[in-house]
């Protein structure tokens, strides 16, 4: 059987990091409470990445989304429709999406393992944030006149905020981290990519290279590499924008810092070796007439 990361990575967010040992604590958890988890992490949508890809890696029936920075642009896109008819019932103000979500989460909660996503909960009124506390401790909905329950043994609920959670939401629930980019020390060999030994040397400059930029790439980022530099990379310029193009969250500036000059010469130097350095030349001979 896959592991969560591998059935993570299948479902859009591939890391270095492991985080079944976070799955383990927040299923495992024997609190009276609604189990929940807050996802932390660098701004940007990476936190949303990886709660949809955890949700979609895991035995659930159910995955329902709301995101509450949409709030403001789904109110205006509600149509209200008037009546002439002077002894019609006053119309009821229309069910939020919010509600219509924690209200189905609930629902689907009786029979089907389920989990609901809360993302940009920045954007959402502090009321909201009260009720959300009151429905992890309590387990009931509360919405207009009715009441939905939610079947703790089979609910999970997901948080996903940019700035720092309420506090006593942050009390009640488990909290993880999500890097920007993918870290880790992984010690990657040619085999990993079915390739010859002849390019290990490449590798492990490579290795080197990252650790100093304190960013390590996934195996798919780092399989995209190995394919630049066996096709295209033959410069020092080049090797920088391939490794820009394919790896997430490091800044081009730093490629060209003088902190890791060295470490990028060491790396081309052994591209030069592996593709051989006469092609090399041929190369950036070529390079230089067509501009």
């Amino acid at each position: 059987m896959a592991s969560l990361r591998e059935r993570m990575a299948d479902n859009g967010f591939e890391s270095n990091d492991d985080y079944s040992y976070h799955v383990k604590c927040l299923l495992g958890s024997h609190s009276d409470d609604l189990r929940t988890l807050n996802v932390e992490g660098a701004p940007g949508r990476r936190k949303t990445a990886f709660a949809s890809a955890l949700a979609n890696s895991l035995d659930y029936t159910h995955v329902l989304y709301h995101d509450f920075s949409r709030d403001n642009v789904d109110r205006e896109n509600v149509v209200e429709v008037e009546t002439e008819d002077a002894d019609a019932m006053p119309a009821l103000p229309p069910v939020s999406r919010f509600d219509q979500i924690m209200s189905d989460a609930c629902a689907f909660s009786e029979g089907d393992p389920t989990i609901v996503i809360l993302d940009q909960l920045q954007a959402a009124p502090f009321a909201e944030h009260i009720r959300l506390y009151n429905f992890i401790c309590s387990k009931e909905w509360h919405s207009a006149d009715t009441q939905f329950y939610a079947n703790k043994q089979k609910l999970l609920v997901f948080l996903i905020s940019e700035s720092r959670l309420y506090h006593s939401l942050q009390k009640h629930s488990f909290r993880v981290w999500v890097n920007d980019a993918s870290l880790g020390n992984k010690r990657y060999r040619a085999a990993d990519f079915q390739l010859n030994e002849e390019i290990q040397g490449v590798i492990d400059s490579m290795h080197l290279l990252f650790t100093h930029i304190g960013v390590m790439p996934t195996h798919s980022e780092f399989a995209r590499l190995l394919n630049d530099i066996q096709l295209h990379v033959r410069t020092r310029n080049e090797l920088i924008h391939s490794i820009f193009g394919w790896t997430e969250g490091i800044e081009q500036s730093l490629l060209h810092s003088p902190e890791l000059e060295s470490f990028v010469d060491d790396a081309i130097a052994a591209v030069e070796d592996y593709i051989g350095v006469d092609e090399v030349e041929i190369t950036e001979s070529n390079f230089s007439v067509i501009e």
